[in-house]
C-alpha cells in the first residue's frame, strides 16, 4: 500500500480474484439473523463449531407444557422446536441460507422440488386459474394437467409467455379468476427467457392479488434472483444446482411476502413434506461452494455451445448465452449469467439422438441436472414423455432434441466426448442405434412413471 491506499496491482488481483459477484461470503456466512456458525452468537454455538450440527431429534424437551423450547434459537424463527416436522435446527439453518442466497426474506423447505410446487398450489382454492409457461418441466405440467386440474378444481392454462398478446388474452378471459402466474425461465427444456418484470406488471395490471412465481432452478440463485424483477415467490429443485452433487432430493419456496411465508409453513408442517436433517446438512454444504461450480459449469457450456454450433451432425443449438437466441439480450439483462443448460438438435432423426446418447464417455446417459458431473439426456423419451404427443410437437420437443446438464469436468475433455459421439452419428460412421423404434417410452420417474 502506498500512503494508505492500495497499488493499481492489488486492486486488479482482487478483481480477477472475485469473480463471483460478491456471493461467495453470503453463502458461506448467513448473518441476518446471526448465523448459527458465528461465533458472536454463543447462544446459538455454543461450542463454537464452524459447521451446523446434524440435529436427528424426532422431539424436543420441554420444561413447561405447551412451551416449546429455544424460541431464541434464530434457526426456530422465533418458534421453538417441539417436533421435528414443526422445525428443525438443522432445516432452518439450510433454510436462511438459502434465504439469504436467493436474496430473499423467507424460505420454507420441502423433501422435493415437486413437494414445493405443491405446497406453491396450495395457496390457492377451488375455483381459481393457474396460467403457465407452455414449456415447462414434464413433472410439472404432469401434476397441473393430472391432479391440480382434474382433482383439486383449479383450472390450469397454458400459453407461450413471449406473446404478450396471448397472456393478456388468457388473463382478461378468466374473468379474474387467475390466480397465479407460474413462469420458469431459463424453461425446461428449450431454454426460453422470459422478462420477469414485464410479466409482473401483467399479473398485477388486473387483478392486484395475483401471484408470479418462477422457478429458478435453471440459474440457481447465483445467476438470477426473480424476487428482484417482481416475482412474489421463487421455487427450486434444490435436487439441482443448489446441492449439486446427486445425492439429495429437496425443493424450496422463497419469498418476501409475511403471509404467503405463514401459509407455506402451514402447509410444510400441515402435509408434513419435510426433508431429512441429513439432507438439509449436505445441501448447505452444496450451497457453499455454489459460485465455484456455476462459474466452473457455465465456461464449459459457453465453449460447448460454440463448438455444437459448428459441428455438422447438429442442426440447431439453444443456449442464452448465444447471440442466436432468441432472447439473449432479456438473459443478458436480467441474469447475472448465462447458466450451464443447452439443448440442441442433431441432424436425422431417432437412430441419430441415440447414437449419440449411446456413444458419450464423459457426459452420463441420465435424467436430472445442475451436478458436478455433466448429463445428457433425450426428454422426448425422458424428462417429458409425460407430456401429451400433440404439446410435445407444439413445442418442438421432438426425438432429435438432446438436452446437456454441463459439469465442471475439463472442457477438452466434454468437448472431446461429444465430438466422438457427434461424428459416430454422421452416415459414414454409422452405429447400431440405441432406442429401437417400437421402444415404449420411458417409466421413469421424471418421465412418464404412473403416467396413466
Amino acid at each position: 500500500m502506498i500512503n494508505g491506499l492500495r497499488t493499481s496491482a492489488v486492486e486488479s488481483a482482487i478483481a480477477l480474484a472475485d469473480i463471483y459477484h460478491g456471493r461467495g461470503t453470503t453463502y458461506l456466512h448467513t448473518d441476518n439473523p446471526l448465523s448459527s456458525n458465528r461465533t458472536d452468537s454463543p447462544a446459538a454455538n455454543p461450542t463454537g463449531a464452524v459447521v451446523p450440527a446434524i440435529s436427528l431429534a424426532t422431539t424436543f424437551k420441554q420444561s413447561t407444557p405447551g412451551e416449546p423450547t429455544a424460541r431464541d434459537d434464530p434457526n426456530s424463527f422465533g418458534m421453538g422446536y417441539e417436533y421435528s416436522r414443526t422445525g428443525n435446527p438443522t432445516r432452518g439453518v439450510f433454510e436462511r441460507a438459502v434465504a439469504a442466497a436467493e436474496k430473499a426474506e423467507y424460505c420454507v423447505a420441502f423433501s422435493s422440488g415437486s413437494a414445493a410446487t405443491s405446497a406453491v398450489i396450495h395457496l390457492l382454492s377451488p375455483g381459481e386459474r393457474v396460467l403457465s409457461i407452455d414449456d415447462v418441466y414434464g413433472g410439472t405440467q404432469r401434476y397441473f394437467r393430472r391432479i391440480v386440474n382434474p382433482r383439486m378444481g383449479i383450472d390450469v392454462d397454458f400459453v407461450d409467455f413471449s406473446d404478450n398478446s396471448a397472456v393478456l388474452s388468457k388473463i382478461l378471459n378468466a374473468e379474474g379468476k387467475t390466480k397465479l402466474l407460474w413462469l420458469e425461465t431459463p424453461t425446461n427444456p428449450l431454454l426460453k427467457v422470459t422478462d420477469i418484470e414485464k410479466v409482473s406488471v401483467m399479473a398485477k395490471q388486473f387483478n392486484a392479488n395475483t401471484l408470479l412465481a418462477v422457478d429458478n432452478t435453471f440459474c440457481s440463485p447465483y445467476f438470477q434472483n426473480p424476487l428482484e424483477h417482481g416475482a412474489d415467490i421463487v421455487v427450486h429443485s434444490v435436487t439441482k444446482y443448489i446441492n449439486g452433487h446427486s445425492d439429495v432430493v429437496m425443493g424450496v419456496v422463497c419469498t418476501n411476502d409475511e403471509e404467503i411465508y405463514k401459509q407455506l409453513r402451514f402447509t410444510q408442517n400441515g402435509i408434513g413434506a419435510v426433508p431429512s436433517p441429513f439432507d438439509c446438512y449436505l445441501a448447505h454444504r452444496g450451497l457453499k461452494t455454489l459460485h465455484l461450480r456455476m462459474e466452473a459449469a457455465a465456461r464449459n457450456a459457453n465453449a460447448i455451445a460454440l463448438f455444437l454450433e459448428d459441428h455438422k451432425a447438429v442442426t440447431k443449438v439453444v443456449y442464452p448465452g448465444l447471440k442466436s437466441h432468441p432472447q439473449h439480450d432479456i438473459a443478458t439483462r436480467q441474469q447475472n449469467g448465462y447458466g450451464a443448460m443447452i439443448t440442441f438438435y442433431c441432424a436425422g432423426g431417432r437412430k441419430e439422438s441415440g447414437i449419440i446418447l449411446k456413444n458419450l464417455r464423459v457426459f452420463a446417459l441420465a435424467e436430472s441436472l445442475g451436478a458436478v458431473e455433466s448429463l445428457a439426456e433425450c426428454p422426448s423419451l425422458m424428462t417429458h414423455a409425460s407430456v401429451p404427443d400433440g404439446q410435445r410437437a407444439l413445442l418442438g420437443i421432438d426425438d432429435t432434441l438432446i438436452r446437456l446438464s454441463v459439469g465442471v469436468e475439463s472442457c477438452s475433455d466434454l468437448i472431446a466426448d461429444l465430438e466422438n459421439a457427434l461424428d459416430a452419428s454422421l452416415p459414414q460412421k454409422e452405429m447400431q442405434q440405441f432406442i429401437p423404434q417400437n421402444i415404449a417410452r420411458s417409466n421413469s420417474a421424471e418421465g412418464n412413471y404412473w403416467d396413466w
